[in-house]
């Protein structure tokens, strides 16, 4: 059976089985399963939804793995998918340009050519448990390539886990943790940024943006640049809809590579990349997992320096700050 109708099978059957996935009778979350994905709630209030299976739009732009909607705590849808401006963009996700194995380019995530993201052979990969104060989304996809006899199985290069942890609305924000880990299923596969002076690619929301879009970084209020920006640990969006305000911060954790990281901001018509690794790649182990970490703060635009600072802090341990951050 292609394997594209055995995932969607699964889907199917797995809408009937979520008395098999783990819950607290005292939590405030749980999920709705779909054969599109995962919708995640605190109680009647809508928090984000991981799409599992394929869309397009008009069969183009083909993409999984990722979170639209992601809601505000008034109930706003905050992202984007299929945007006018960029098509390939949708809500917030994690994609590369460069996808090579052995130096030969297989696919572009980034803009969803040539790649697919499909369950593991064996399961399909998501477990989901709501434990009172928090919900953990895990979803374990292969990053997937056409190999030249079309008649081959796809070529399996990349193993992905992310895992998605939701928290409680807590002073005035709510915290969702993105940990992903990548894994070579084969030697010599690498990923890389867009091979321009640029070198966007990595964790990307693509957020809906206001004509008063503001970026407010670790280091102070930044001016969007055609290239990449410094701006420290963290960097938060706000502006107003329709005089609704409303704020997502992006907070990157001390243990990343290339630490503190560097910035590509837009501010109309594209998303926001917190860059790494640039436009050279890096080669995924087969036997240990590459790790990046980050946080959201979904808020309601008023979160002040001080209080993303220390939230940041509560995100990463005291030991893996600088002595100027502590």
């Amino acid at each position: 059976m292609d394997t594209h109708y055995r995932w969607l099978l699964g889907s199917l059957v797995c809408v009937w089985s979520l008395a098999s996935w783990s819950y607290s009778q005292d939590a405030d979350f749980r999920a709705q399963r779909s054969a599109a994905g995962i919708e995640i709630l605190e109680a009647d209030s809508k928090v984000l939804f991981f799409q599992t299976q394929e869309k397009s739009l008009d069969g183009k732009w083909p993409r999984a793995n990722y979170v639209h909607p992601l809601y505000g705590l008034d109930g706003q849808v905050l992202t984007e998918d299929f945007p006018a401006d960029h098509r390939h963009h949708r809500g917030i996700f994690w994609a590369w340009h460069q996808l090579r194995w052995q130096g030969q380019q297989m696919a572009d995530p980034w803009i969803c050519r040539d790649i697919q993201w499909l369950p593991p052979e064996q399961g399909d990969g998501i477990r989901f448990r709501a434990e009172g104060a928090q919900a953990t989304l895990e979803v374990t996809r292969d990053w997937s390539v056409p190999q030249q006899d079309p008649a081959a199985p796809r070529l399996r290069l990349v193993r992905e886990n992310v895992k998605i942890v939701v928290h409680p609305v807590r002073e005035g924000a709510r915290p969702i943790d993105f940990v992903l880990k990548l894994r070579g299923l084969r030697p010599e596969v690498a990923i890389g940024g867009s091979e321009d002076v640029k070198g966007y690619g990595g964790f990307s929301p693509r957020l809906r943006l206001p004509e008063d879009l503001r970026f407010l970084a670790q280091t102070g209020p930044v001016v969007p640049q055609k290239t990449a920006v410094e701006g420290g640990a963290w960097m938060n969006f706000a502006g107003d809809f329709e005089q609704q305000p409303w704020g997502v911060a992006l907070l990157c954790h001390a243990a990343n590579p290339d630490f503190p990281t560097k910035w590509i901001l837009r501010a109309k018509n594209s998303m926001q990349n917190a860059a790494w690794p640039g436009r050279e790649p890096v080669t995924l182990e087969t036997e240990h997992d590459l790790v990046l970490r980050y946080r959201l703060l979904v808020h309601r635009g008023q979160l002040t320096t001080e209080q993303v600072n220390a939230a940041w802090k509560q995100f990463v341990p005291a030991a893996q700050q600088a002595p100027e951050a502590k």
